[in-house]
């Protein structure tokens, strides 16, 4: 990843930074009489892997939820299996009347039965329970009968706004799934678990991003409740990567009434000492930027388009766009106001549409390149064209989402046509205009699989074996770009991270192959031998001793 020095013999590593890269000659010119030697017998040292974006909140939940993702991801090809992941679920983890059922990855595309869950198959099985089955996408749920009375959602309820209420067909009661502005309010009606039983998570949590080789983690929609709890284990010394926060705007007034209660500033001002908070690492965790949320889910359907989607909307829609999630002006208005006082903003657009409104926002805040603001468009999933001249234009940088093309490009396709599909995160393009370009998994709504990021930007190819957009392939150095140096601009940390040089910290990965000497449908195959995080070996082992 070092432009330099693509490739070396040898790297000598003390006090957690790089001393020294190139010929084994060389290195060894800087070992003295108590430096370890090690023989890493032809594997593959690469900066440890940065994790764009994602929700490392997600990590502490999971570990403790039903998995129903289809495979490769998880076992539920069919309404039957997902049952008996759900009855299999509380055999191990035994729930009283009135407890909640809660399982993670809910893919309806992939059914056997041609037809989505609905309420009624829940509360066969569980007629006491509360039961939430999220979407793949994060952005929904699909609830039994005693969920949704516990959430107050019945026939007489509209759809809130920016929200959706699947309706079931001919009627208005609710059949489960609600998504965006429905979904989240939930959270609110579920137990949570107590601050010390999520601190004893953490170093499970932290373990599924180190056995990736995953050195900085992000948690991507960081809200109030959780960012106490984050910094408690920071200053417990219970991290173990690097962990940046983004915390999600609409919580940004409550984190603010908190902990500067004599402030009382506009919503989204924020007093001094919370600006100067930003960027910077205490114990392991830092606040980077805000994050904002402008729309939904292409596979959810609630993303926002320019165009009709060729297939009807949630609840059967005609000529179906999605939305937005919050009303234009304001947008508007916290584009203004956040970029103003100088915080780095990171936001969420599936849609060309959403990108179009994000574009806007951006311009009449004024932000130009020079400002080096680097203001991010998470998943930048589907643009329009001339959309990456205008990031080009305001200094707008796209952190992409290639797995989608794997696990849900055969729903593009239907939903939009190989075309505009085929537009879907235009690596290669962004890139040959000179844009900083990420890659991300968007854990938990997809594995954390680095190797598969990498096979997909550069074959983007579905379940099914369609290629989306062929010119949009790149190398596969290229694609491991996007998870290191790339990403480390992203957060402005690439004179620290994301390439071996000098001076840098000792964030590696050690892989058992090289990854751009193999077919692509090989990567996901390499395994990570050993994770080191400022040359601590924080997964793995490293034959011949510790680093």
């Amino acid at each position: 990843m070092e432009a330099s020095q693509p490739r070396a013999e040898a790297i000598a590593i003390a006090g957690g930074e790089i001393l020294a890269v190139g010929t084994k000659t060389d290195v060894m010119a800087h070992a003295g009489p108590t430096t370890q030697h090690l023989d890493l017998a032809g594997r593959t040292v690469l900066p440890g892997f940065i994790d764009a974006h994602g929700h490392f909140a997600n990590a502490l939940q999971v570990v403790g939820w039903a998995n129903i993702q289809r495979p490769p991801a998880g076992p539920v090809t069919s309404i039957a299996d997902l049952l008996q992941v759900l009855r299999e679920h509380v055999l191990r983890h035994p729930v009283a009347n009135g407890e909640w059922v809660i399982a993670y990855g809910y893919d309806p595309d992939g059914f056997s039965d041609g037809r989505p869950l609905d309420k009624a198959d829940l509360d066969a099985l569980f007629p006491e329970n509360p039961v939430m089955v999220i979407h793949n996408s994060n952005h929904g749920a699909v609830l039994n009968s005693c969920a949704l009375a516990l959430a107050g959602y019945d026939a007489s309820t509209p759809d809130p706004a920016g929200g959706v209420i699947v309706r079931r067909p001919g009627s208005t009661e609710p059949a489960g799934l609600v998504m965006e502005t429905a979904f989240i309010p939930l959270f609110l009606h579920m137990p949570q678990p107590s601050e010390e039983q999520r601190l004893e998570q953490f170093e499970t949590a932290q373990r599924l991003y180190t056995a990736k080789g995953i050195t900085t983690v992000q948690d991507g929609a960081t809200v109030a409740a959780d960012l106490g709890l984050f910094q408690r284990a920071a200053r417990e010394g219970r991290l173990c990567v690097d962990l940046v926060l983004l915390p999600l705007v609409l919580d940004v007034p409550s984190m603010l009434r908190e902990r500067f209660p004599d402030f009382h500033g506009q919503p989204l001002e924020l007093p001094q000492p919370a600006r100067e908070a930003f960027g910077h690492y205490r114990d392991r965790l830092k606040l980077q930027g805000i994050k904002l949320l402008v729309d939904g889910s292409p596979q959810g359907k609630t993303a926002f388009w320019g165009e009709p989607l060729l297939t009807p909307g949630p609840n059967g829609e005609a000529n179906w766009r999605g939305q937005p999630v919050c009303a234009p002006e304001q947008l508007m208005e916290a584009v203004a106001q956040l970029s103003a006082q100088g915080i780095q903003l990171f936001s969420h657009c599936n849609g060309d549409a959403a990108i179009d409104l994000m574009i806007e926002a951006c311009r009449r805040a004024g932000l130009r390149p020079e400002q080096d603001h680097r203001t991010v468009i998470i998943h930048s999933q589907f643009m329009a064209p001339g959309q990456l001249e205008q990031y080009v234009e305001l200094g707008l940088h796209p952190s992409f989402f290639t797995v989608h093309a794997f696990f849900y490009g055969d729903v593009h396709l239907a939903n939009l046509g190989p075309e505009r599909a085929g537009r879907m995160s235009s690596m290669a393009s962004a890139m040959a205009l000179g844009l900083h370009c990420s890659n991300h998994n968007d854990f938990s709504v997809t594995p954390i699989e680095p190797m598969r990021m990498v096979e997909t930007a550069m074959t983007r190819r579905t379940r099914t074996g369609v290629v989306l957009g062929a010119s949009e392939c790149v190398s596969a150095e290229a694609a491991l770009r996007a998870l290191t140096i790339e990403a480390a601009w992203q957060i402005r940390e690439e004179t620290s991270k994301g390439s071996l040089a000098p001076g840098k910290r000792a964030d590696l990965v050690i892989l058992d192959a090289d990854p751009t000497a193999l077919a692509p449908e090989q990567l996901n195959g390499i395994a990570v031998v050993a994770t080191l995080k400022d040359g601590v070996c924080v997964y793995g082992s490293l034959d011949g001793g510790q680093a």
